[in-house]
């Protein structure tokens, strides 16, 4: 038995069993192909658009526009209402994941660079375990998961942790932390928030289609969004004609590869496989999102950053890798 996963909700009227062998393999494929490619393009493409558009604002925009015409389009394909609990568990499910998992992304990465960010998010499955733990009738960790999560704790601890000593390149000037408290604590708490909105999704009632609770969770958690994009004054003083060409297509592509085809795969995946093998993006999208920093965004690729990311990614491995079971004789 796989402890460091929830165990897996029963079938119920709205929540349908398992397709057929042959339809659900192809499609969890390519639903994986699909979080581990185009969410670690996802750091980057987030740093670009919040240069000119307010982090909030960008997110709320996104998921409104990327939710409200995703549902018009199923609805118009036949896909019944979502009743209203489902509508409430949308929003809850939809304010931990997109303004908790999401946003504070996007506040973090004003300061921190993607790469980074990529990084501290990859922890994520560490909560998962330790959430999944806390829950009521949730499973406690396996040593082989314990020890997996300090390793990348461990990771986490050498990237943040501000070097006092003389910098390699000058011989005498400090080496700077490479996350501010303020950016750590930021992406930390995306990490935990998206881990507690991802299995509170596992084990409420919610539509039948999974395509059609992912556009429930981007339109009601965007609005929530917008609401505190308002409260903080984001759209004072906004103009529009203040977006650059990059922040434009940046948040185009966060809606249609982000949105569309990431988030629907990502509630796809979480209806039918355990929350323990969809968190292995976790250590796909951090090779991806480092690359392309370095790539399109000459972000930092230092020797400490390679090192931390191997330990984390190890870390995420330990965690996430499938427990054996004994075969029986």
């Amino acid at each position: 038995m796989k402890l460091s996963s929830p165990p897996e909700s029963r079938p119920s009227r709205t929540q349908p069993e398992l397709p057929s062998p042959t339809g659900s393999r192809r499609l969890i494929l390519l639903s994986f192909a699909v979080i581990y490619l185009v969410w670690g393009s996802t750091y980057l493409a987030i740093r670009v658009s919040v240069e000119t558009i307010p982090p909030f604002l960008m997110s709320a925009a996104r998921f409104v526009v990327a939710g409200g015409l995703m549902l018009l389009f199923l609805r118009l394909r036949g896909a019944p209402w979502p009743s209203r609990r489902q509508w409430r568990n949308g929003a809850i499910a939809g304010t931990l994941l997109l303004l908790g998992g999401n946003a504070l992304v996007g506040l973090a990465e004003k300061t921190v660079a993607s790469n980074i960010a990529a990084l501290l998010i990859a922890m994520t499955p560490a909560w998962f375990a330790l959430l999944n733990w806390l829950r009521p009738a949730g499973a406690a960790p396996t040593r082989r998961v314990l020890m997996g999560i300090t390793v990348g704790f461990c990771g986490v601890a050498w990237l943040v942790w501000p070097r006092t000593g003389p910098s390699a390149s000058t011989g005498s000037a400090p080496e700077l932390a490479l996350v501010s408290p303020l950016g750590l604590l930021l992406l930390v708490s995306a990490s935990v928030l998206w881990a507690a909105g991802s299995l509170y999704v596992k084990h409420v009632e919610r539509p039948a289609s999974p395509f059609v609770g992912a556009a429930v969770q981007m339109l009601a958690g965007g609005a929530v969004v917008s609401v505190v994009a308002c409260a903080l004054g984001e759209t004072t003083g906004f103009r529009i004609n203040q977006i650059s060409h990059r922040s434009w297509a940046a948040w185009l592509y966060l809606i249609t590869f982000g949105s569309w085809l990431g988030y629907s795969a990502y509630n796809y995946l979480l209806a039918h496989v355990s929350s323990a093998a969809v968190s292995t993006y976790a250590f796909v999208n951090p090779v991806i999102a480092v690359g392309l920093g370095w790539w399109l965004a000459n972000e930092a690729f230092a020797p400490r950053m390679i090192a931390a990311a191997v330990i984390i990614v190890a870390g995420v491995v330990i965690i996430t890798w499938p427990a054996r079971v004994p075969n029986r004789t």
